[in-house]
């Protein structure tokens, strides 16, 4: 059997029988608390396990779904928006005796702030009302023009259980049309409930999205950097070694305290778990902010540098909010800004979120995060507005957020790009390949970058080494290092470098030893070391293959200076302290003493100075170097070659 994990939760106003309805559906009571019975509302976040059949192939599939059911009185939607961050449909519970009221409309507001893209209506509580058609009508009246215009309305009553398998039905043809949550390889458990039991340690309870985690798995749980390691994983009470995005999952991490306080460290509700190697959490996210149309008309504009409280995942934070290009945001506005947070908070581009007051009394806006790196010296730059702006008009569009990245920061490595993203790896370096195939980004190797970025630092380095070569035209080239330092500020990552230079040697350079130069550049004797250069150069090849002494052949200063010349040009070959040879020697010494050994087997220096027509003090040194080369080698007073390919 196929099975399909989801998550739904429900919405709606205090006393419309959410939880019983929850509880008639499953058999669970969400409800957990001595408070909540008590008081017979629900005020902390409940969850239950309900399996469906898909109605389209009953025997071989099924949905695994993972309630989440919600509080509705107005005291409490910070524990509501904790629960709905990452759910795949949402249950909008209307009482037919009460109908549309406001937290029914605040939770709506939420959940499209959200993104929740489905719901289904359940008009609770039928069998008390006298007129569901115009209960029905009005619900739809205040459905029209949001993103759930189209929701079906189920009639129920869990008095009569009227209507419960009618709804069970239209839950299933929704997951049936929904597409599975999606698997990216970047897990994240955003944490509603942490908790430590004797013998067992901590465990933590939320709903798993980005990517799966596995028993025995390394993980951190951030904002606090805190490395753990998974014990083992339950979902709906049944204990599994590995699990997947939808799921409700309860991970055993015995070697995380549970936090006793806020502020303490340890873990706790707003945490999340996840890999380490997805970057770090920020204290300022750039953000696309939207404030509903459907708020009341006297509602007060959001103001430049208002204070307020950001639920993202199921974390609440403190914040101030700072706008871009002005001063405050109207209701059915949208506008980019900048959430500046009181302690870092971990987030990925394309998360959504919701802004309430400070006092959480009242839910202000929501929106997408474009940025979750923001820095503030950029702020109100022309270049990061442009930035923003491109990704605010395609929030969910690969192509925009690597092409806006290279445009702005210029360079990249391909395996850093948009880590903290809700695309996978797969999607990215798609995104790369289109943009690398249409001329406007470049690849070298694990190198990305914006292509008008690459040709700019193409022409400087190439400009550097031109004028090293005017400068000094008697140097075989730029040194690396110097090149490298001239470069640093176009340099924000240390393998561009590399890249660069190999790029370089592709297109009309090349490297000697530890320096750079045009391919065409032939560096010169200057005209005050010529003759002293003619010298040199006569002497060695009078008897190329038994010189004259480094000392014989540069006496004084200027026949030093020249001799190092035609050293740094690897004219010359220093093969010690004593002996120099010309390259061109150097070559065919090496190949008679290859030949030779080749032929005979072995040979000793006496066998390879008279090859060679040599001196003791030439072969010698000669020999050495060619065994530090791995030419030859030495056994006892034989030389053979280190391999016989040579």
């Amino acid at each position: 059997m196929n099975e399909k994990h989801f998550i739904l939760a429900t919405a709606g106003h205090v006393d419309h029988g959410k939880s019983a309805l929850v509880r008639a559906l499953t058999g669970t009571d969400p409800d957990r608390l001595p408070e909540e019975k008590a008081r017979g509302i629900t005020i902390e976040l409940g969850f239950a396990h309900l399996a469906l059949a898909s109605p389209e192939k009953p025997n071989e599939e099924q949905f695994s779904i993972g309630i989440v059911d919600v509080p509705g009185h107005e005291d409490f939607v910070k524990n509501m928006v904790a629960g709905v961050g990452s759910i795949d449909l949402a249950l909008l519970v209307v009482a037919a005796d009460d109908g549309w009221m406001p937290q029914t409309e605040e939770h709506l507001q939420i959940l499209a702030y959200l993104g929740v893209g489905r719901a289904v209506v359940a008009l609770t509580k039928s069998d008390l009302a006298k007129a569901n058609c115009d209960v029905e009508n009005a619900i739809r009246a205040k459905l029209d023009g949001s993103s759930f215009a189209d929701a079906t309305v189920v009639k129920t009553s869990v008095f009569s259980g009227f209507g419960l398998d009618e709804l069970k039905a239209q839950l299933a043809r929704e997951f049936s049309a929904l597409p599975p949550p999606r698997e990216i390889g970047k897990p994240r458990l955003f944490v509603d409930r942490a908790f430590s039991l004797r013998g067992v340690g901590s465990i933590v309870t939320g709903t798993l999205s980005g990517g799966k985690f596995k028993t025995g798995e390394e993980v951190i749980v951030q904002p606090q950097k805190i490395a753990a390691r998974i014990r083992r994983i339950q979902t709906h009470n049944r204990e599994v070694s590995e699990i997947g995005p939808g799921s409700r999952v309860a991970l055993n991490i015995p070697d995380v305290p549970v936090a006793p306080r806020k502020g303490a460290r340890g873990v706790r509700r707003g945490d999340v778990v996840t890999r380490e190697n997805f970057g770090a959490p920020s204290f300022a996210i750039d953000v696309l902010l939207t404030r509903s149309v459907r708020l009341p008309a006297r509602t007060k504009p959001l103001a430049h540098g208002a204070q307020a409280r950001v639920h993202h995942g199921s974390s609440n934070a403190a914040a101030r909010i700072f706008f871009y290009e002005s001063d405050e945001l109207s209701a059915g506005g949208s506008a980019l800004a900048q959430l500046r947070f009181d302690a870092p908070v971990f987030a990925f581009a394309g998360d959504r979120f919701i802004v309430r007051d400070g006092s959480e009394q009242r839910t202000l806006a929501g929106g997408v995060m474009l940025d979750p790196d923001a820095c503030l010296k950029n702020f109100r730059c022309p270049m990061q507005q442009e930035f923003l702006a491109a990704r605010a008009r395609a929030s969910e569009d690969v192509n925009v957020f690597v092409q806006t990245q290279l445009a702005r920061d210029g360079f990249s490595n391909r395996s850093a790009l948009l880590l903290k993203s809700r695309f996978s790896a797969d999607e990215i370096n798609a995104a790369i390949a289109r943009l690398d195939a249409s001329g406007a980004a470049v690849m070298r190797g694990e190198i990305v970058a914006n292509a008008k970025s690459w040709s700019g630092l193409m022409a400087r380095a190439a400009a550097a080494i031109d004028a090293k070569h005017a400068a000094h035209p008697n140097r075989i080239g730029l040194e690396l290092a110097q090149l490298r330092s001239a470069l640093a500020r176009d340099l924000p990552l240390p393998e561009i470098f590399d890249a660069l230079v190999a790029e370089l040697c592709k297109n009309g350079f090349a490297r000697a030893h530890e320096a750079i130069k045009r391919v065409a550049h032939r560096p010169a004797l200057p005209p005050q070391l010529q003759p002293a250069g003619a010298k040199i150069r006569a002497a060695l090849s009078a008897n190329p293959f038994d010189p004259p002494s480094r000392k014989e052949l540069a006496p004084d200063a200027v026949s030093q200076q020249a001799l190092r010349f035609l050293r740094d040009t690897q004219e010359i070959l220093e093969i010690s302290a004593d002996v120099v040879l010309t390259s061109d020697a150097f070559l065919k010494m090496r190949q008679i003493v290859s030949d030779f050994i080749r032929a005979k087997g072995a040979a000793s220096v006496s066998d390879l100075r008279q090859a060679l027509k040599s001196s003791r003090r030439v072969v010698v040194p000669f020999l050495e170097r060619l065994d530090r080369d791995g030419v030859t080698r030495r056994i006892g007073d034989k030389r053979v070659l280190a391999s016989p390919s040579r």
